[in-house]
């Protein structure tokens, strides 16, 4: 007896761990259909390389590369504007830091939507983190929430889109676990927001990254100028 097709979802995979691990769990259950963007970013061509590396290790033929520049030119984060320091003195959970993109993630989930209606796709799955994360407001679940209500509402009758996020509950030792436990590759993943060669280890990002292998007993794959305390 032949096996239903699986339904197809749009991953947005920015080629980080959390994005990657998401990546593995919605290949379990759905046809992929990856999506990467870049807006200027520091790091944005070893982010699409990591993209490129983890779409070539899940042989993905169906993936989608697109540019977001309007973020780079609205500025107002260390990530898109050189002149803005990226902070390294440790991880402040009482404040939204200055590496947050402002509202970052509804740009990167309408092209989401409208390549989803496009292709058919019954699912968008996105690797954001509420707890144990860096504090940005647009990870939060009542977010996602929101949007997909928006996406009901912005859409033809017939497009029943949900958004999957798998990990936004998990603290990053339990994604760095159940991304080992899928079989990800980790090692092709790149979490940095400064330096392309080697990671800084001391940005919010790098502490998150080194704490969660830390924790969860398992050596980070990647290689850092330093590491440092989260």
């Amino acid at each position: 007896m032949a096996t239903a097709e699986k339904q197809k979802a749009v991953v947005l995979l920015s080629g980080g761990l959390d994005s990657c691990v998401t990546a593995a769990i919605a290949r379990e259950t759905h046809q992929l259909a990856l999506l990467h963007a870049s807006y200027g970013q520091r790091t944005e061509e070893r982010e699409r390389r990591a993209f490129d590396e983890i779409a070539d290790f899940y042989d993905v033929p169906e993936r989608l590369v697109i540019r977001l520049d309007a973020l780079s030119q609205i500025g107002g984060s260390a990530l898109t504007d050189p002149s803005i320091e990226v902070p390294e003195e440790g991880i402040n959970p009482r404040a939204i830091p200055i590496t947050y993109v402002p509202f970052r993630n509804a740009h990167f989930l309408s092209a989401a939507v409208s390549w989803a209606e496009v292709i058919g796709a019954s699912a968008i799955f996105v690797g954001a983190v509420a707890e144990d994360s860096s504090g940005y407001p647009d990870c939060r679940p009542e977010y996602y929430r929101a949007f997909e209500k928006v996406i009901r509402a912005g859409t033809r009758p017939e497009t029943h889109i949900e958004i999957a996020t798998p990990v936004i509950g998990m603290r990053k030792n339990e994604i760095v676990r159940r991304g080992l436990d899928l079989g990800a590759p980790l090692e092709l993943t790149w979490s940095c927001y400064q330096f392309d060669e080697a990671a800084c280890g001391a940005c919010d990002s790098c502490r998150l990254r080194l704490r969660a292998f830390s924790e969860a007993g398992v050596p980070d794959p990647i290689a850092y100028r330093t590491r440092v305390g989260s």
